[in-house]
């Protein structure tokens, strides 16, 4: 594809994703702030999140092989579809008085189902359009994209429920998955079908497959291990930043928001760096150093005194940083050590793998932070992290991942 061209086709596809992310982060941070005020519970967020997470992790471990086998497209908008479908049915329940959380949990679980064909056909689109040499620059574009809905979602949603009931809030995911439908209709992708048949040995095959690219790559094998065991010690403790500003920084809605618009801030400028600058060293280098420099900044967020609400502030943009270089750089090695063809499967076979540790975590996240504290659970989570850091840079294989190639 020639280079304006290919630039024009994968800018477009983005107009559409970003306008449903960017709605989609402002409902999910209002039905936050929304279940924070409402419960002031670490088990009611644990739950929450719980919810939304781990139908995707279950579902992963099989839709890449439908990815792989679908046409990519196609699996984009009915992913769309349904996710705008749940929250259709979630906006009717939330027009009651008194709302059951139960078929809340419900609802974010089937959204769920729709991300785990989503997000890995997404990121399994860009090298058929976008080519090998530039696929870091890309990844650096996309993790601005992400930043400035990380940035601007928070921030609308934060005056969205200041204003209007949760139900109306919701309209704008709606809004958001029908133009990310528009998008994707109206662009031409390349198509890597296989026509195979879809018995359950077939289907079983395809997985296995997909566990082999990662598993006879012994460099590849240690960048999941790793990046699973980030996953594990920082996503139980990441969902209880809502509480971490309200209960030890005794903030309210605001201030909710401006921790989230804070570290979207910060992952904007980890996206512009890796957009603007070639990275020159190791990729693997920089992502073993994300995950040291993440765990300093959970340390720091739960070990600053309760007044030091602006130190808290900074620290998190640094985090948004961190946690931007490691995504962009993390899957341009992946997209680069594996074939396009096998993509869908490898990416959905990782969050199935990172998410389903983090769900058991994150189950016992919510009642130990109910024990020890929220901001005890960040300094602890961020010692781990810094732990698996460590580990990261003493892996040999790991380190010689993209200089040697594995057979």
């Amino acid at each position: 594809m020639e280079n304006r061209k290919w630039f024009k086709t994968y800018m477009f596809i983005w107009a559409g994703q970003f306008a449903s992310m960017l709605t989609s982060y402002a409902v999910q941070f209002a039905i936050v702030i929304w279940l924070s005020l409402e419960y002031k519970s670490a088990e009611v967020l644990a739950y929450a999140g719980i919810a939304a997470m781990l139908p995707q992790a279950l579902i992963g471990l099989i839709a890449g092989v439908y990815i792989d086998r679908l046409n990519r497209k196609y699996v984009m908008i009915f992913s769309d579809a349904f996710i705008a479908i749940c929250t259709l049915a979630l906006l009717f329940i939330l027009q009651n008085e008194n709302v059951n959380l139960i078929w809340i949990y419900i609802l974010l679980g089937l959204r769920s189902v729709g991300n785990a064909f989503h997000t890995p056909a997404l990121q399994a689109i860009a090298p058929l359009i976008v080519p090998q040499s530039e696929l870091v620059k890309v990844a650096g574009i996309n993790q601005v994209l992400h930043s400035v809905c990380s940035i601007g979602g928070p921030a609308i949603g934060t005056l969205a429920i200041a204003y209007l009931p949760i139900s109306k809030v919701l309209y704008l995911d709606l809004i958001g998955a029908l133009l990310a439908i528009l998008s994707i209709v109206m662009v031409k992708i390349p198509d890597l079908v296989t026509k195979s048949k879809s018995s359950i040995y077939s289907i079983a095959t395809d997985f296995s497959e997909g566990f082999q690219t990662v598993s006879k790559n012994k460099g590849l094998r240690y960048l999941f291990l790793y990046a699973m065991a980030i996953t594990f010690v920082i996503m139980p403790a990441a969902i209880m930043f809502p509480l971490l500003t309200t209960g030890h920084y005794a903030g309210g809605n605001w201030e909710m928001g401006i921790v989230e618009v804070v570290w979207g801030g910060g992952m904007l400028i980890g996206g512009v760096i890796l957009s603007i600058f070639k990275l020159k060293g190791s990729k693997v280098a920089a992502v073993n150093v994300m995950y040291v420099l993440l765990g300093l900044t959970f340390i720091v967020s739960g070990a600053l005194p309760a007044c030091w609400f602006v130190g808290f502030v900074l620290t998190t943009a640094i985090g948004g940083i961190s946690l931007s270089v490691f995504n962009g750089c993390f899957t341009a090695i992946v997209q680069t050590e594996v074939s396009p063809e096998k993509l869908g499967r490898v990416f959905s076979l990782y969050y199935s793998m990172a998410v389903l540790p983090s769900v058991i975590g994150l189950l016992f996240t919510g009642l130990i932070a109910e024990v020890i504290g929220v901001n005890i659970t960040f300094i602890v989570s961020g010692c781990l992290a810094i732990l698996v850091g460590i580990l990261s840079f003493g892996t040999r294989n790991l380190m010689q991942l993209g200089k040697i190639k594995n057979v």
